[in-house]
């Protein structure tokens, strides 16, 4: 009974101070974003030599530009999907997401998308890493925050605990531009990448100053492929009206002209 109620005590103090890290919690969008995703779709990603090379590969990163509407957000689903799947058993492999979001540029900040790596990959660990509760004690007295390096630091100790660390990070281009925001953020995670053994994945429109933050690293263009928006039509087709329904000459004629005509766009993106 009492083992019972310390161990209680205890994760709800360990509880607290990953709160006190950022209150962000990015699982909701991701159970939002993956339950979107039609059976199958993304398939071409996960199997491409790109995909292989970047799970296999110590210290590698993957970039995947796309146009607006070409499915991005849901194709990041779909990795963080694939890698929790994957390594659920091993607790050696650390998993760490963002969804970027130009609606959320005040939550964005540099040091704040760093604090949410920070809390994801800490509260994967059988208990709370003593860095991390060094860092909340040197700070819970005098009611401050965290410098940006101190966050940098205590990651850094933090990704050491693990074999690989996987982190994944959609619509870079949303993230705040001020403050040099964007750029800070991949300095700091390609300075954690130099040090550990830290993976990124990462999406974003094409634009030229975020493609040159990944000159010489893999490249994946996103672009819906026939087969996903098949799939998404096949879905969905039994919303036609009845006259379309009862003619399965001009259902197939409807799909032909569709799948020609999005060019790459997929519609649930």
């Amino acid at each position: 009974m009492h083992k019972r109620q310390d161990w209680r005590e205890r994760h709800e103090e360990d509880q607290a101070i990953l709160d006190w890290l950022t209150p962000i919690d990015y699982a909701a969008q991701q159970s939002d974003f993956i339950s979107r995703r039609e059976g199958g779709t993304g398939q071409w990603l996960l199997e491409s030599a790109e995909f292989h090379a970047w799970v296999e590969t110590d210290k590698q990163t993957l970039f995947c530009p796309g146009i607006p509407g070409a499915g991005k957000t849901i194709i990041t689903s779909i990795v963080v999907e694939e890698l929790t799947t994957r390594f659920h058993d091993d607790k050696s492999i650390g998993i760490a997401y963002l969804y970027c979001n130009f609606r959320r540029q005040d939550e964005q900040k540099v040091d704040a998308l760093l604090a949410s790596l920070l809390k994801q990959l800490a509260e994967c660990q059988h208990s709370l890493p003593s860095s991390v509760k060094d860092l909340y004690d040197r700070h819970k007295t005098k009611r401050t925050r965290p410098s940006l390096d101190e966050i940098s630091k205590t990651l850094h100790s933090v990704i050491a605990t693990y074999s690989v660390v996987y982190i994944v990070v959609d619509a870079l281009d949303e993230c705040q531009f001020s403050d040099r925001c964007r750029s800070r953020f991949l300095s700091n995670i390609f300075n954690l990448q130099a040090k550990t053994t830290a993976k990124l994945f990462a999406t974003s429109r094409p634009i030229p100053d975020i493609e040159k933050e990944f000159k010489g690293c893999l490249l994946c263009e996103i672009l819906a492929s026939d087969e996903d928006v098949q799939r998404y039509l096949n879905s969905h087709i039994s919303q036609l009206p009845t006259f379309v329904l009862s003619r399965p000459k001009l259902q197939e004629e409807i799909k032909t002209q569709i799948v020609r005509a999005v060019e790459g766009m997929y519609v649930p993106c």
